[in-house]
């Protein structure tokens, strides 16, 4: 069986959404630490990132497309060989902007993207945990949704079909840790603010320097930090929590 770093079994992550920002940073803090890491986005592997497995270990998926995955479901469990999956996180998320990058209202969203959203921001999370549930209780695993600021209140960029698919995936995250937590799986969630990540939009200043009382943007590591803290028994007894990583944006 293969090793960690300290010498124990080598625990394995899975993680949509691994090309960029948060992602990407928690890829490097699980791979730093011995985890094995599989990646599931739509796109290739990008041959730029700084890990180890590359593409062996990434499995190219459309989130949006129910039947794709629950496809990508059944390859990851030929690559766990009736294994064991010690984390999930759910990651990748989508945020429509209208023409000329603005803000995407409750009024001019039309159906078919507040649908699309909804798919790959909401739907896939909860088809991937139960796709894999077997994996997950196994190992005792622990599962991590990302959600955000804009879940819990009127955000200036964010759309509204992000925002409410954001809230939706807060609300399953309870749930899930009902249901979860009785076959032994931590269901967790994360709610970034603002990040310094390349999709951040013009005007995010203002917010920094008249919200934020750190006044400082956060970095993608100081939320892959946590994430992998919500993924070990630092936090054997955390199960349902939405833990707020935005310099008391909320308060």
């Amino acid at each position: 069986m293969p090793t960690s770093s300290n010498n124990g079994p080598r625990r394995t992550l899975l993680l949509t959404g691994a090309s960029r920002g948060i992602g990407h940073a928690t890829v490097i803090r699980f791979s730093s630490a011995g985890w094995r890491v599989i990646t599931c986005s739509r796109h290739a592997f990008p041959e730029e990132c700084p890990w180890g497995a590359g593409p062996e270990d990434h499995i190219q998926v459309d989130l949006a497309d129910h039947a794709d995955t629950t496809r990508a479901i059944s390859e990851i469990r030929e690559r766990l060989e009736g294994g064991t999956l010690h984390a999930l996180v759910n990651n990748a998320a989508i945020s429509p902007k209208a023409a000329g990058g603005g803000r995407l209202g409750s009024i001019d969203t039309d159906i078919e993207t507040w649908s699309h959203v909804f798919r790959v921001n909401f739907f896939a999370p909860i088809m991937m945990a139960r796709g894999l549930i077997e994996e997950l209780k196994a190992a005792k695993g622990s599962v991590v949704n990302v959600t955000s600021i804009a879940g819990s209140r009127v955000h200036p960029f964010a759309g509204a079909a992000y925002a409410t698919s954001k809230a939706a995936l807060a609300s399953l995250t309870r749930e899930m840790a009902s249901d979860f937590g009785r076959v032994g799986i931590r269901v967790n969630s994360i709610a970034p603010g603002e990040i310094d990540t390349s999709i951040l939009s013009p005007g995010t200043e203002k917010i920094v320097e008249q919200q934020i009382p750190l006044h400082r943007l956060g970095t993608p590591d100081e939320v892959a930090k946590i994430i992998y803290v919500l993924c070990t028994e630092t936090s054997s007894y955390v199960n349902g929590a939405e833990i707020h990583i935005n310099g008391g944006q909320h308060v």
